[in-house]
């Protein structure tokens, strides 16, 4: 998936013909990489238009392989706006093949914002393929905004039928997408189910009609999430579980010290029983991420080989139930107030270590707040307690994020060597990288914003900031931001800030990875 953009020849001498023309600039999208001549056939419609009506293509802007839901991710239709709104655009008009390919937005009326900006520059935009021109007639207003919803509504019908038929898929049995988790190993068969393959991390298959099954993984890795089931039904918590493994130097599949969260990740998974679970996470239409009621889940019973007995799952199942069972307001609260009793503060983190009583987010939900919570046990937190806690996680979260990083970099080919002093990144001997985490806070008005440091003294020439989702416990998205273009030792962002700064924003860091892959170029005679 790319984003491209090139000079085109002009190719017009006479000076008569010159100041006839309209220089234009053309734009052209494909969704999916398998549309392999989608542009060439919208540039070809183009061209034809563009003859016919005296415009001169200067320059391509090309997104290929890229959703036309959000303007996120598009940097080819980024750089085009940023040109268009630099006050020096070298071009009054901009050609695209049709409304859709301008953007399938779930909201009409981005598509018209973004118009808008380039009407207000001075510059047209024109539909190639459309049956009105873009005139500013009624008539053509009309259509354009019927063809808006139209292309938007394309995109939720066939949400519709993906998720229609991925749910079939987990109900025959085959996993879709997502890591396979310790203990486990995803399998590539063909349509008939027949084997072909076991993957590798970051493998995925070639082929639409293969599929993909979970099956046991090493020994070594089945016996020890069998270890955990007989330990955990025996009595033993997580927390003491997790140390247990840690001392006989057993690492998780991503080659980490076990915690409580992580075992208790294994201990509740339908997978190691054999089933197939599927939406517990849900994000259509790149809207935002939710996590559904359990009544939304797709599941299909014994659908892999079990790594543990039904019966044990289900004790396990039955400790966590028991533990987590729904608690009225006035039990809620009174376990929160012994736990205040027993440590004289709270918070998050105070609340999410003990094994005894809900998590913070039970409060969250129940109350509204967990500042609610604690009014009605008589605790009033200070502020800056709140802060240092907050920090605390954060910085306690930023090694681990450095090594996911190091091994993005490393699976995309790249050689990494992290300072062990500073956490400073050296990829391919070529540049360096630094890993910040930007706290998510809240203006008095309840608006985001996000504070950035650039470390001035490290000087990395590549900046990875991870901009943290409300309550700082997941990251939001991630900024990767070239030194040459950072003016100073700060950034404040808001929710949203312009192209100057949003075109430097990714959801996840595949672009970045992308960075240090290798290509093998073959010697020229």
């Amino acid at each position: 998936m790319v984003a491209t953009e090139h000079d085109v020849g002009r190719g017009r001498t006479n000076k008569s013909t010159e100041q006839s023309t309209v220089r234009a600039v053309a734009y052209v999208r494909m969704s999916t990489d398998l549309q392999r001549y989608s542009t060439e056939n919208q540039l070809d419609r183009i061209r034809r238009f563009a003859d016919g009506r005296n415009f001169e293509i200067v320059r391509i802007y090309e997104d290929a392989g890229r959703s036309g839901l959000t303007i996120d991710g598009r940097e080819a239709l980024q750089r085009l706006m940023a040109d268009v709104t630099s006050g020096i655009p070298d071009f009054e008009a901009i050609l695209v093949y049709d409304v859709s390919r301008w953007g399938r937005f779930q909201d009409a009326d981005e598509g018209a914002y973004h118009e808008h900006v380039c009407r207000r520059a001075g510059i047209t935009v024109h539909y190639c393929a459309e049956q009105f021109d873009n005139d500013g007639s009624i008539g053509s207003t009309l259509l354009k905004a019927v063809k808006r919803v139209m292309a938007g509504e394309y995109s939720r019908e066939l949400s519709v039928k993906v998720f229609a038929g991925q749910c079939r898929l987990v109900q025959r049995g085959y996993r879709q997408g997502g890591m396979a988790d310790y203990g486990l190993r995803r399998l590539l068969v063909d349509e008939h189910g027949a084997v072909k393959v076991e993957l590798a991390r970051g493998e995925r298959k070639s082929l639409q009609t293969d599929r993909v099954v979970l099956v046991p993984g090493p020994d070594r890795e089945v016996e020890t999430v069998r270890r955990m089931y007989r330990l955990f039904t025996s009595g033993v918590g997580e927390r003491e579980i997790a140390e247990g493994l840690n001392r006989d130097g057993i690492k998780t599949d991503l080659g980490r010290a076990w915690t409580r969260g992580t075992v208790h990740q294994v201990l509740t998974n339908g997978k190691y029983v054999g089933d197939n679970v599927y939406n517990r996470v849900s994000c259509k239409l790149r809207q935002r991420r939710t996590i559904n009621d359990p009544a939304l889940w797709v599941v299909a019973k014994g659908a892999f080989t079990p790594l543990v007995d039904a019966s044990v799952f289900e004790r396990a199942r039955a400790i966590v139930e028991e533990r987590t069972r729904r608690l009225d307001d006035e039990e809620l609260l009174a376990l929160l107030n012994e736990l205040l009793r027993a440590t004289g503060a709270l918070s998050s983190l105070v609340i999410d270590e003990r094994d005894d009583m809900p998590s913070s987010s039970v409060y969250r939900r129940r109350f509204g707040s967990l500042l609610r919570a604690y009014r009605l046990v008589g605790y009033a937190p200070d502020r800056n307690y709140r802060y240092l806690e907050i920090n605390r996680r954060l910085r306690d979260l930023h090694p681990e994020v450095v090594a996911t990083v190091v091994a993005g970099l490393e699976d995309a080919g790249g050689s990494v060597v992290r300072d062990s002093a500073t956490d400073l990144l050296t990829c391919n001997g070529e540049f360096t990288a630094s890993v910040v985490i930007a706290r998510h806070r809240e203006t008095a008005a309840g608006s985001a914003r996000w504070q950035i440091r650039l470390d001035a003294g490290l000087a990395p020439d590549v900046t990875v900031a991870v901009r943290m989702g409300p309550g700082n416990t997941e990251p939001l998205d991630y900024y990767v931001l070239p030194r040459i273009d950072m003016t100073g030792p700060h950034l404040r962002l808001a929710e949203c800030n312009g192209l100057s700064l949003d075109g430097y924003r990714f959801d996840d860091l595949g672009f970045f990875f992308s960075l240090a892959a290798r290509a093998t170029l073959t010697e020229a005679a």
